[in-house]
């Protein structure tokens, strides 16, 4: 039997019903028959097969397990398998060759990908015990899909005939019908879904429940707006219920052509950072779904690549899930004048496509990738509640090699999802901040009890427990997805990159690395995640398994760096004159200066989306003075490379 005559459990394919094929004399005889359209074949339901992961123990390996069966060569495993009737091998993973070529004995050999019936496999792993067989388990991506509150059982149950059919008519900004939202609708029992066409459309159907038991309803858009959450909405049947999305540019003054930093880098003290410290010469991998390197803030950001999903080429620069586009922007967004900013501009940034449908196989191809290519940094904004053998053999591998893997805790809301359990790479939980986001949008529903004083509070998606290292922002997130747009996002996804992109400036930028610890070995990404632990601003939200050892902070991880430059230039005129000013405000309005704390230490202006009410302060028109004199003082510094804030475009 032929393995195309397999079928994907390891039987026969049925053959094909009906007239047998004409002989070649009479199809020279006869006249082509136009072509019917066919129908699919049916095909009697069974149970599927599932996918393994099986490679051959070295004897080191062997003799340290006891096992006295002699050993198997990868060769030979591979041909067994492959004559095996009852398997269907899928790939062969290589190791990369500096995995071949390594001195470390715990390298992961050589894997065979195969399709079997479980009870085969478990089978296989009694009749080869020099043999490790596991299974190969689906990945996924750890940003939050918006979705309300869980239905709430009420004691009763509606009969399942009863239902009921909402219309929507979805627009954007400018009135335009808003094609691709999401709209899912939670009911007292269960909650329904639905995505507008091109004409903004869409019809989303509860069964079992009455127009009274809507709990909410959530529109989340593709790009460029906010998604908007209404509770306890009134809704019609049999007519349009239309719903007007907000651009992102009403929260965001300017956005996209004025350029700015995300709330989340702000609070990380990334805009406090001296523009020259770019992430210049260190190598970070996006283990995720690609990147649309055609996207303003990603092109000639991410610039090689490789496609495990279609092994195709350039197939790296697609991203039809735009996932990894979004982890991109914060990572590296360009500094272009428009749209947003990365941590580590002028680092070398990887993408390693795995979604859709990624498998702890891909992974494990992908991290060889990284070993192969001497990647420093891994962000790897993904998980599962499965462990696996493989997966976290490889990333010890990595880490033997000098490849920092940061992790995702996950957003399941309970424990820390693998890989993020290991102790060998650094796991990230997620927080978010008050005043970061409209309160009609679904952000605000995120926040846990207690809050600190300024408003940092932990995600109630985000996972948690001892194995979280550090926690940044997670929700909220504005970053680029394909086709150049922007859009906010949650989850762990969103916090781990932020870790990443301050680990590349530390790597770049701190003397160590190009000294005590320049080798790429363990003792490397020890040190540079120590750095980052040691550098966090602890925060108190009621459960220390939430936040690790704090907020990683970027002028601390950074410390006293040598820039390689030559000594700060004096004051220019500008910088002299707008400190003039400020002296002068000071003197008109009757003020005496408290202490010689230097204007960059002072923090920026608050921000305040639409719809949030906070009390307004009195300010004198001297006071209005010294604030933009003060303002001015720092954006001149700034640009000048002096330590200072950026522009601020929420003030």
């Amino acid at each position: 039997m032929s393995d195309e005559e397999k079928a994907d459990n390891g039987r026969p394919k049925p053959q094909a019903r009906g007239r047998a094929k004409p002989s070649r004399s009479e199809r020279s005889s006869q006249p082509e028959p136009s072509p019917e359209p066919s129908e699919p074949e049916p095909i009697e339901v069974a149970s599927r097969s599932q996918r393994y992961m099986v490679a051959a123990l070295p004897p080191t390996q062997l003799m340290t397990m006891g096992v006295v069966a002699p050993p198997l060569s990868p060769a030979a495993l591979f041909g067994m398998l492959e004559a095996d009737p009852h398997v269907v091998v899928r790939r062969r993973l290589i190791p990369s060759r500096a995995s071949l070529f390594s001195a470390n004995s715990t390298a992961v050999p050589e894997i065979v990908v195969a399709d079997m019936d479980f009870e085969y496999a478990r089978a296989l792993r009694q009749s080869l015990p020099q043999v490790r067989i596991e299974q190969d388990r689906l990945l996924t991506y750890a940003r939050v899909t918006p979705l309300p509150e869980r239905p709430v059982t009420t004691g009763f149950v509606q009969p399942l005939g009863q239902m009921c059919t909402f219309d929507f008519l979805v627009q954007d900004a400018a009135g335009n019908p808003f094609p691709g939202v999401t709209i899912t609708i939670t009911g007292t029992l269960r909650y329904s879904q639905g995505i507008t066409g091109s004409d903004g459309r869409a019809s989303v159907t509860l069964i079992g429940e009455a127009p009274e038991m809507v709990q909410s309803v959530l529109f989340d858009p593709p790009a460029d707006h906010w998604n908007l959450k209404l509770d306890r909405p009134l809704l019609g049947i049999g007519r349009d219920n239309v719903i007007r999305l907000r651009e992102l540019s009403e929260t965001f003054p300017g956005f996209p052509q004025q350029q700015i930093f995300g709330w989340g880098q702000r609070a990380m003290s990334l805009d406090r950072v001296a523009p020259t410290f770019r992430g210049k010469g260190v190598k970070i991998a996006i283990i995720d779904s690609g990147a649309d390197i055609k996207h303003p803030d990603l092109s000639g950001q991410v610039t090689d690549g490789i496609d495990l999903v279609d092994d195709s080429v350039n197939g790296w620069t697609v991203d039809t899930v735009r996932h990894g586009s979004h982890c991109g922007g914060v990572i590296t967004g360009a500094d272009n004048g428009v749209g947003i900013l990365g941590f580590a501009t002028e680092a070398e940034v990887h993408a390693c496509k795995i979604f859709p449908g990624g498998w702890f196989s891909d992974l494990v191809v992908a991290l060889d990738y990284c070993i192969d290519k001497q990647i420093d940094i891994v962000n790897l904004s993904l998980g599962t509640l499965e462990p696996g053998a493989f997966v976290e053999d490889k990333i010890n591998e990595a880490r033997q090699a000098g490849v920092a893997c940061i992790v995702a805790a996950g957003n399941t809301g309970g424990p820390v999802n693998f890989p993020g359990t290991l102790p060998t790479v650094l796991t990230v939980a997620a927080i978010g901040k008050l005043d970061t986001y409209p309160t009609d949008s679904s952000h605000g529903g995120e926040a846990l009890e207690p809050l600190t004083h300024d408003g940092y509070f932990a995600a109630k998606f985000s996972c948690y427990g001892p194995e979280v290292d550090v926690c940044a922002p997670g929700v909220a997130i504005l970053s680029s997805v394909p086709n150049g747009g922007y859009a906010v996002w949650d989850g762990t996804s969103m916090a781990a990159p932020h870790v990443a992109g301050l680990a590349a400036l530390v790597l770049a930028h701190r003397e160590e690395f190009r000294g005590e610890f320049q080798a790429r070995n363990a003792r490397r990404v020890d040190r540079l995640f120590e750095i980052l632990k040691s550098s966090c601003t602890k925060l108190d939200l009621g459960n220390p398994y939430r936040t690790g050892a704090g907020m990683p902070d970027a002028l601390r991880a950074l410390g006293p760096v040598s820039t390689g430059m030559s000594p700060a230039p004096t004051p220019s005129a500008d910088i002299r004159q707008l400190l003039e000013q400020l002296l002068a405000a000071l003197a008109s309005g009757g003020y005496v200066p408290a202490s010689t704390t230097p204007p960059q230490a002072m923090a920026p202006a608050a921000f305040t989306p639409a719809g949030v009410k906070t009390a307004t302060p009195r300010t004198t028109a001297s006071g209005v003075g010294i604030r933009n004199a003060l303002t001015r003082l720092d954006e001149e510094m700034y640009t000048a490379g002096l330590t200072g804030y950026a522009p601020d475009p929420l003030a």
